[in-house]
């Protein structure tokens, strides 16, 4: 697909969050533990009484905040990924469209499957260069303004939302213990198979856009 084209970034961008959104669900619902983000997240939903969607939606909100007061750009991508993944997240349970199993053996196969497709989903949404997804950008700006390096501002971010999720009533499991120290490799080997390399990517962001619009009307 060519990415250069507005109408197949679009298309790849959402395509890509759809996955994601996928892939979570299917490690939520293997019920053996959750993700970091999603132990806040769940710990959000049971706090205040909504659901896991909408947690997801109100923490990248106040993250693309943060990460823009913190210097970082942002793009369509960073908004659309904001809303639309945990939008997707709720369609996806609400409706149960993705299954749930008894066996100890499926649901292993369900969380491992889960980290494969959040992996192609990062290689969908990433490669449509339209930004990079609020966690992510809160990552590269406390990377840039501390000057650790990218593993530990990754870590800490990760740690701090699984014990402030802990603590508000979010669910752990050995599937937490075992995302958490295997996701990446995951998103590496997608990236892999994928030939994806994040070097060459060059996202376009809003307020490139902004200058665009304003120097074609605005003469």
């Amino acid at each position: 697909m060519n990415s250069k084209n507005p109408i197949n970034r679009i298309i790849r961008l959402f395509l890509g969050l759809f996955l994601f959104a996928v892939g979570i669900v299917m490690t939520i619902n293997a019920n053996l533990g959750l993700a970091p983000w999603d132990v806040f997240h769940k710990g959000l939903s049971s706090t205040f009484s909504i659901t896991m969607g909408e947690a997801s939606i109100a923490v990248g909100f106040i993250i693309v905040i943060i990460a823009f007061f913190l210097g970082e750009r942002i793009g369509w991508g960073t908004v659309f990924n904001m809303y639309f993944i945990g939008y997707f997240i709720d369609i996806l349970m609400l409706n149960n469209l993705i299954p749930t199993f008894d066996s100890y053996f499926l649901r292993i196969f369900m969380m491992f499957g889960g980290m494969f497709v959040i992996g192609c989903g990062s290689v969908a949404y990433i490669g449509a260069e339209l930004g990079s997804g609020p966690r992510d950008g809160l990552m590269i700006a406390l990377t840039k303004k501390t000057n650790k390096p990218v593993s530990f501002i990754r870590n800490a971010i990760e740690i701090s939302a699984l014990l402030v999720g802990y603590l508000l009533g979010g669910t752990l499991g050995i599937g937490t213990v075992i995302m958490s120290l295997s996701i990446g490799y995951f998103v590496q080997f997608v990236f892999k198979i994928f030939n994806f390399d994040v070097n060459n990517i060059k996202h376009r962001y809003i307020d490139e856009d902004i200058v665009m619009l304003k120097e074609k009307f605005i003469r």
